[in-house]
C-alpha cells in the first residue's frame, strides 16, 4: 500500500519524473528552432520545498479520526500532507519545481471502506472541517488544491484504500467499482469477468473511478463506449447530511435524473465511494490506423459526416495542420520527406492526420467507415500511423517532465462546439494564445466528435518566461477562455474546479449557479465539502 500511496501523490506524471520520458536530441533542437532556446532547468536542481505550517488540527480532534480509521491512517507528516497540495496542472508542477508555497491540508485521511467515508465526513461536518477528496490528483484546473474557505482546518481523504470491484452482474452487464480504483486495475479485474469499461481518457494510468465520475471524464473511445456519465447506473455518496444512493434501473421518468447531479458535482455534493457501471464483454479484435485529409475545415467536414451518418470509429482523432506537422517532425518511425512526398502527389497541400480505430466488431464497421472517408478525399495511411498512436498515447503527461526540465510552458485546454461554430471556435483560441504568448507552437485536435458538434483539445508549447512564469500563462488562459467563452463550453471534461468557475455563470446563467448553490446547501449546509470548487 505505501508504494502505492507514494506513487500516487508524486508532482510529476512519474516517479521519475523527466528522466521517464526524455526527448531525443532533434526533438529538443526542433523545439529550440520554432519556440526559441531551451535547456534553462536541464541542470537547475529542485528547490527545497516551502516550510509547511504545523497542522491546525487539535489534539482531540486528531484522536477522533484516529479512533475512527487508525492512527497510522491519519497522516500528519509534512511530505505526506505536502504531497497532496494539487493535481499536475503546469501550474502545479512549476510551483512543485520552484519550492513556492500553496495550500496545504492539515492532514492527510485514509479511510478504507464507504462507512467510514461517511463517519469522517460527520466528524467534519461536528468540527467544521474542510474536506478535499483526493482519487489520482490528476486534475488540470485546481479540483483537488487543498483550499480551506472559511474553515479553520482541512483535511484531505485520499481514497486509495477504496480499491475494490463491489460486484459484477453479467445479466445486466453491471459492475460495481469503489472510487479508489485507478484506471489500469479497473480494466484488469474486469478483465478477469471478461468484461472492460472502454474508458481511456490520457489520465487513464492514474486517475479512479471517482475522479472519473466527479468530473464528467471522456475517454479516448467515447464515440464506440460512451463518455463516462453514458456509462453510470448508479452512485454511491458520502454527504454532510447522510449517505445518498442514486440509481435503480435503467431509465426512469421519476423526476429529473439526480444521478447527473452526482457525476460531475466535483466532491462539492458529496464523496463518491461507489459507481455502478455499465460493462462490455472484452473486444476481440482492435484496429487502428491513421487517414490524411487535405486541411482543418475538410477533416472536420469529414468527422461530422461520419458522426451523423452514425459511421464514426470508437477512436476518431482529427488533427489540424499544425499538430499534424508537430507528429511528423517528432515521430521517429515516420519517413517524413517520403511521406510529404506522396501526400504531396496524392494532392495533399495541408495534411490534417486523423486516427481511427475500432475495437470488437471491427472488419463490418471498418469497411463503412473507411468508404465514406475515401468519398471525402481522405487518404489511408495505414496502420503503422494508427499503431504509433495507440502505443504512444500516454506519452505527453510522460513528457511534460522533460519538457519542465527544458524550460518549456506546456499546458493544454479543451472545449466543445456545435459543428456550426467549431471552426470560429478553433480559430479564436488558436488567435488568443498565440497573441498572448508570441512565438509558441499552439496545436488543436478533434478528441470526441458527436452528432451535433465535437470537442477541440489544445496544446500549447513556449518558451517559458522566467522573470513570471505563473503569470505567463494566467494571461494565456485567461485569453483563451475569454474566446471560447459564447461560442463553446468552457470545460468538455476536464471540469470546472478553481480555474473555470469564473466562467461558469456565462455557460449556466445566473439561475444556473442559483440552483446549484441550492443543491449544496441541501447536502453540505455548513460548506464543508472541498471549499472553492465548482461553484465558487
Amino acid at each position: 500500500m505505501s508504494d502505492l500511496i507514494n506513487h500516487r501523490i508524486r508532482r510529476s506524471w512519474t516517479e521519475e519524473g523527466g528522466a521517464a520520458a526524455g526527448l531525443p536530441d532533434r526533438a529538443v533542437r526542433w523545439l529550440g528552432q520554432r519556440i526559441g532556446v531551451l535547456g534553462a532547468d536541464r541542470d537547475r536542481k529542485p528547490a527545497a520545498p516551502a516550510p509547511v505550517a504545523e497542522s491546525a488540527l487539535t489534539v482531540p480532534v486528531r484522536t477522533e479520526f484516529e479512533d475512527l480509521l487508525g492512527a497510522d491512517q491519519v497522516l500528519l507528516d509534512p511530505a505526506e500532507r505536502l504531497g497532496r497540495t494539487g493535481g499536475l496542472s503546469y501550474l502545479d508542477l512549476l510551483r512543485a519545481r520552484a519550492g513556492a508555497a500553496a495550500p496545504v491540508p492539515d492532514a492527510v485521511l485514509l479511510p478504507a471502506t464507504p462507512e467510514q467515508v461517511q463517519a469522517v465526513l460527520e466528524l467534519c461536518v461536528k468540527h467544521d472541517i474542510g474536506v478535499v477528496p483526493f482519487g489520482g490528483g490528476t486534475s488540470v484546473v485546481g479540483g483537488v488544491a487543498a483550499l480551506r474557505g472559511d474553515k479553520s482546518a482541512v483535511i484531505v481523504l485520499d481514497l486509495v484504500r477504496l480499491d475494490e470491484l463491489v460486484s459484477v452482474d453479467p445479466v445486466s452487464r453491471i459492475a460495481v467499482l469503489q472510487a479508489g480504483v485507478r484506471g489500469p486495475e479497473a480494466e484488469r479485474l474486469l478483465a478477469a469477468h471478461g468484461y472492460t469499461l472502454g474508458h481511456v481518457p490520457q489520465s487513464f494510468e492514474r486517475a479512479t473511478i471517482g475522479g472519473f465520475a466527479a468530473t464528467r471524464s471522456a475517454g479516448q473511445a467515447s464515440s464506440g463506449y460512451g463518455r463516462f456519465e453514458d456509462m453510470v447506473t448508479g452512485v454511491r455518496l458520502a454527504t454532510p447530511k447522510g449517505e445518498w444512493r442514486l440509481g435503480v434501473a435503467p431509465a426512469s421518468a421519476a423526476g429529473p435524473d439526480l444521478r447527473q447531479l452526482a457525476v460531475g458535482s466535483e466532491g462539492a455534493l458529496g464523496v463518491i465511494t461507489e459507481v455502478a457501471l455499465r460493462v462490455r464483454p472484452l473486444p476481440e479484435e482492435r484496429q487502428y490506423e491513421g487517414w490524411i485529409v487535405d486541411g482543418w475545415e475538410a477533416g472536420a467536414a469529414a468527422v461530422r459526416k461520419l458522426a451523423q451518418d452514425h459511421a464514426l470509429a470508437d477512436v476518431t482523432r482529427l488533427s489540424d495542420v499544425d499538430e499534424t506537422d508537430v507528429s511528423f517532425s517528432l515521430n521517429a518511425s515516420l519517413k517524413t520527406a517520403a511521406l510529404r512526398g506522396y501526400l504531396s502527389l496524392r494532392g495533399i497541400r495541408n495534411p490534417c492526420l486523423l486516427i481511427v480505430g475500432w475495437e470488437g466488431d471491427v472488419a463490418r464497421r471498418r469497411r463503412r467507415t473507411s468508404a465514406m472517408l475515401r468519398r471525402s478525399g481522405a487518404v489511408r495511411i495505414g496502420k503503422v500511423l494508427g499503431e504509433s498512436w495507440r502505443h504512444g498515447r500516454f506519452s505527453g503527461p510522460r513528457q511534460r517532465d522533460a519538457l519542465l526540465d527544458l524550460g518549456v510552458c506546456v499546458e493544454t485546454l479543451e472545449t466543445a462546439a456545435y459543428w456550426s461554430n467549431l471552426d470560429e471556435l478553433h480559430d479564436a483560441v488558436r488567435a488568443a494564445l498565440v497573441a498572448s504568448l508570441g512565438r509558441a507552437i499552439v496545436m488543436c485536435h478533434v478528441s470526441h466528435a458527436y452528432e451535433t458538434g465535437a470537442s477541440l483539445y489544445f496544446t500549447v508549447l513556449t518558451a517559458r518566461d522566467d522573470r513570471d512564469p505563473v503569470a505567463q500563462w494566467q494571461r494565456a488562459k485567461a485569453a483563451a477562455s475569454e474566446a471560447i467563452t459564447g461560442l463553446g463550453t468552457i470545460s468538455h471534461h476536464h471540469a470546472v474546479g478553481v480555474d473555470h468557475a469564473p466562467y461558469l455563470q456565462a455557460e449556466i446563467g445566473k439561475l444556473g449557479v442559483e440552483v446549484l448553490r441550492a443543491a449544496k446547501s441541501a447536502v453540505d449546509p455548513t460548506g464543508i465539502l472541498n471549499p472553492g470548487k465548482l461553484i465558487g
